[in-house]
């Protein structure tokens, strides 16, 4: 398939969320009341269906594990010296640990998921649900932990964990993995109420992106946004590209799944963390809006490199 078939038809639906939104059509109402639909029904039933057939002797990869994430931890580290030395000089390791996040978390399942899909098809599922699932708890928990480390201030485990655990992305896969263990078939009507569910998941999931946009702005401080988008959209691929193939010899079409994943633009969770830290919100403000427009351009590159 042609690149340019790949990333229009997805493009366009996130221009069309931002432009309903952008020009009033659809009130801040109406994009949460959507978003509420889209991230607490659609998707966590696309999520559980795909997760619950999913071949998961295939979707467990030790060696895909450490191609992402052992990048995904050096850049993490590595922005957290950047805020640390250049960007905010000093001024908390809580602050600190927000533009490492910003700089390393990826919105998989809103641009990630459908890049994957429409690129390679649905056949590697199983390890995407995999990284999704481990992927927040890994940087919300490393985010939480330093920020604590820097305010004095207590991390309670017994909350983050009910968080996490409630989350719906990670809820749905759960269950989807405990449905799919069990042996246990699904009847028929339910499989075919979840699928209807399902089926506007992800091009909800576009629009609603997009509807959101028009909702943050890109501030005065866009020099860490800039760096922070660089990170995540050309670095952290590069590196996953580089130690898949290197090190660890992952064959083509996992390697491809992951570099995908690793070029996905900030996802909106990460803003919400910085808005709960209160540290480095529009920072992380502008990164959501620029690494999501500039990730046209990244992923058509590493399209090209990939196919």
């Amino acid at each position: 398939m042609h690149i340019f078939s790949i990333i229009f038809p997805l493009v366009f639906i996130v221009l069309c969320g931002y432009l309903s939104s952008r020009s009033t059509f659809l009130s801040e109402s109406h994009v949460a009341g959507l978003s509420k639909f889209t991230f607490y029904i659609s998707v966590p039933a696309f999520l559980f269906l795909n997760m619950s057939n999913a071949n998961l002797q295939g979707s467990v990869s030790l060696n895909g594990f450490l191609s992402f994430y052992i990048p995904v931890l050096f850049i993490f580290s590595f922005a957290l010296v950047i805020d640390r030395f250049y960007l905010s000089k000093n001024r908390g390791y809580e602050r600190n640990s927000v533009f490492a996040l910003g700089s390393s978390y990826s919105n998989t399942v809103l641009v990630g998921l459908p890049i994957i899909i429409a690129a390679l098809g649905e056949q590697m599922m199983g390890i995407v649900f995999m990284i999704i699932t481990f992927h927040s708890a890994l940087l919300f928990t490393l985010t939480f932990l330093i920020s604590a480390k820097g305010n004095n201030t207590a991390f309670s485990w017994p909350k983050f964990t009910k968080n996490m655990l409630l989350n719906p992305v990670v809820l749905s896969i759960s269950c989807g993995i405990a449905v799919n263990l069990s042996g246990f078939a699904l009847f028929d009507d339910v499989k075919s109420g979840l699928l209807l569910l399902g089926q506007p998941a992800l091009p909800c999931a576009l629009f609603v992106l997009g509807a959101n946009l028009a909702f943050y702005k890109v501030a005065e401080n866009w020099r860490g946004a800039i760096i922070a988008s660089i990170l995540k959209l050309f670095i952290l691929p590069s590196l996953v590209l580089l130690v898949g193939k290197t090190v660890f010899q992952l064959e083509p079409a996992l390697l491809n799944v992951l570099v995908l994943l690793s070029a996905s633009p900030l996802g909106v969770n990460a803003y919400l963390i910085a808005c709960q830290i209160k540290q480095h919100q529009a920072t992380l403000a502008s990164t959501v809006v620029i690494s999501t427009v500039l990730s046209v351009f990244s992923f058509t590159f590493w399209l090209a490199v990939l196919l």
